[in-house]
Parts: C-alpha cells; sequence; structure tokens
C-alpha cells in the first residue's frame, strides 16, 4: 500500500522500528547467555499482534507471549508456528484448543495445573507448562506457602508423561524504577521457588526480566527474558539512559477544513478558548473517538506545515481544532497527532506525562473501529 495518501484516522506501523528495538533487546539478552520471548499481548499492543509477531522472529526472538488463549490461538491461525506462552485464564477457558495448536501454558495454582492435566490427558498429549510463582506482585502467580505443593504436583504430573514443565517465572513490580529495594526482594524469593522446583525433580528454565529490567539488570536475564513495551520503541526507563529504541506507532490525520476567525472568536464546546487576534484555524476529523484524550484539551499540540501548533478548545467526539496563526495551511495537509519525536513532533510518551499514566495506556487504546492501521515496512519492501 502506498503512504502517500490523505488519512482520517490513521496508525502507521514502522515495521523497521520493531525489527530494530528487537535486535537491541536480544542482542542485550545474548550478552548474558538468554533467549528472548517478545511479548504480543493486546494485538501487540495496539500495534498489530500478527505484524509484531513476524518482525520479532524475524529479527531474533525466540518465542512469543500473550495474556488469552483466542490471542495465542490467532497466532497460530496467522502461520506462527515458534513456542506461545499464554498465561491469564478463567474459570470457562478451555485447555485442548491450546495443547493442541501446542501453545504453552501457565499454571499459578494446582486448579489450574489439574485442568491442564486433564486437558492433556483427554487428547493424549503432553502439555508445555510454565508454574509461575508470585514473589511480590500480588497478581498472578502461586503464594509462596502453597508452591512446595504445586511444584510437587507438576513433578508427578510430568513424571505421569501428561506435561513438561519448560519454565519457573515471575514478573517484577518495580523494574521500571531502577535501585527500588523490591527487586533485590522479588529476586530472592525467586531462586528461591527454583531451587524448590529442582529439589522436587523438575529442570526447568528461567525467566523474569521484562523491559525494564532487560535494560538495567542483566543479573536478572536467567536463561530467557520477556521484553513487552521496549519492543514498541517506548523506554520504560528512560532515566537510566539512551537504550535506542524507535516509536513505532505514529498516529496521524489531515486537515479537513480551514477557515479564519476574528480576535473574540471562541472555539469548541463550552467556549473554553478565544482567539485574542485573527489566526487562521485547522479542522483535523479525530477525537476522544479516535483515542485523542479529551482531557488533553488545552493541553496538547500537533504537527501540521513542519512545525508544533497548538490544540484550541475542547477535543470532541470526532474532531480538534488547531491554530495555524497567519500561516497559510490546506486540507489535505497531513497531522501528526503524536509519532517517534524526531521531527519534534508530540510522543505518546508526551501524552502519557501530561496525562499522569504511562506510554502503554496510551498505544494500547489507539486502535478503534475508525482509526485503521498502515505497515510500512521497507526492509521487506527492499528484498
Amino acid at each position: 500500500m502506498s503512504d502517500q495518501h490523505v488519512y482520517r484516522a490513521d496508525l502507521r506501523i514502522d515495521v523497521d522500528a520493531i525489527r530494530h528495538n528487537v535486535r537491541v533487546l536480544a542482542g542485550r539478552a545474548a550478552d548474558s547467555g538468554a533467549r528472548t520471548m517478545v511479548i504480543v499481548k493486546s494485538d501487540g499492543y495496539g500495534h498489530g499482534a500478527l505484524t509484531v509477531a513476524r518482525a520479532a522472529l524475524e529479527a531474533g526472538a525466540d518465542r512469543l507471549g500473550v495474556a488469552a488463549l483466542g490471542e495465542a490461538l490467532q497466532l497460530r491461525e496467522g502461520g506462527i508456528t515458534a513456542p506461545v506462552l499464554c498465561w491469564l485464564f478463567t474459570e470457562g477457558d478451555e485447555f485442548g484448543p491450546a495443547i493442541a495448536a501446542d501453545i504453552e501454558l501457565s499454571a499459578s495454582s494446582q486448579a489450574t495445573l489439574a485442568r491442564i492435566v486433564a486437558a492433556a490427558t483427554a487428547q493424549d498429549r503432553v502439555a508445555r507448562v510454565h508454574l509461575k510463582i508470585d514473589t511480590g506482585l500480588a497478581r498472578s502467580g502461586c503464594p509462596a506457602d502453597l508452591w512446595p505443593a504445586l511444584v510437587e504436583a507438576a513433578a508427578k504430573a510430568e513424571a505421569a508423561g501428561r506435561i513438561r514443565v519448560e519454565a519457573v517465572w515471575s514478573h517484577l513490580a518495580c523494574a521500571d524504577e531502577p535501585g527500588h529495594p523490591s527487586i533485590d526482594m522479588q529476586a530472592e524469593r525467586f531462586a528461591r521457588a527454583y531451587e524448590q522446583a529442582r529439589a522436587a525433580g523438575l529442570d526447568p528454565i528461567r525467566h523474569l526480566a521484562n523491559s525494564a529490567a532487560v535494560l538495567t539488570r542483566p543479573d536478572l536475564h536467567f536463561e530467557l527474558v520477556r521484553p513487552g513495551i521496549a519492543v514498541y520503541g517506548l523506554d520504560p526507563v528512560p532515566q537510566a539512559g539512551d537504550h535506542d529504541l524507535r516509536p513505532a506507532m505514529t498516529f496521524r490525520s489531515s486537515v479537513s477544513l480551514t477557515k479564519r476567525v476574528p480576535a473574540g472568536e471562541s472555539v469548541s464546546y463550552g467556549h473554553s478558548w478565544t482567539a485574542r487576534k485573527a489566526t487562521n484555524l485547522a479542522l483535523v476529523p479525530v477525537g476522544y473517538a479516535d483515542g485523542v484524550p479529551r482531557s488533553l484539551s488545552g493541553r496538547m499540540d500537533v504537527w501540521l506545515a513542519g512545525r508544533r501548533r497548538p490544540v484550541r478548545g475542547r477535543v470532541c467526539m470526532d474532531q480538534l481544532v488547531v491554530d495555524c496563526g497567519d500561516d497559510e495551511v490546506r486540507e489535505g495537509d497531513e497531522v501528526i497527532v503524536f509519532g517517534p519525536g524526531d521531527r519534534g513532533e508530540p510522543t505518546a510518551a508526551e501524552w502519557a506525562d501530561e496525562l499522569g499514566t504511562i506510554h502503554y495506556e496510551i498505544v494500547t487504546g489507539m486502535f478503534r473501529p475508525r482509526v485503521t492501521r498502515t505497515v510500512v515496512n521497507s526492509e521487506a519492501e527492499g528484498t
């Protein structure tokens, strides 16, 4: 598809940036002797799970990870044959189709393990299992006092030929705050849990490091790392230096109407902004239904005609208004709502800082029914 187009609301996904980021992260892991599992949950953090999965595997990732069974099965249906881990289940989830598709499953309790064993038995197959220990995040993961019983049950199921325990794993709560005391505390708890698994007769690999730990804690890389947000070029620890990550998502639109208004004219609902002097306004057909937070009203810029320009008045459901001063802009001119920041345009991280949230929330919330997604893949086009 040509990239020269007038867009209403479009996410431009730079696959070359994703490959670059995976090479950076997988290189860090390889320096520690670890392999790389790229996390593509939530439709690849809004970037397109299949697109990201293929690019990540091409760039050196060994495995993929998702939260929901449906996400895992969609990867298989899309032709992905690499190992895929899935870890977040409901009582109604059926493990049979996942086991048949060779999806690796996480167990945080004996009850979940028993369901996996039953599904594997029904199919006369061996299920691949990752045992998760709660080391201090207090979400999923087995509590420490129940862990010995879980690893004993897993060892029995493995001896019976119903499962293969691939890994012991956990998740860090504060890895994006380098030096936080909880990181070492969790690492110590994880080490104890791993030794208990070994004492039960299991021989699993270990994975603990998320994006932040991949970048700042090589001692926690173990045999496998699990980068997520950094794959998409968004740095979880910018305070720790430049990590050579390239944001892969650009949100763009086009000018749909221009007009000049006199001094004293107010803009948008509630007349929260009034022009002090005559100015040119550009109407951009994106709003909070397309992922632009209404709470950014009066607090955001866009990139238009070679410079940042302020959005005036309230962000509406379908549109926003840009103040262009005395500069002339034309209908059809491209508007970058956020992008990598290379030219000085706003970024997803900037939005997150302004809103008091994290850039994860921004990018995962961008793909909406009216928003298209355009994949730009110059490496593939050049081969």
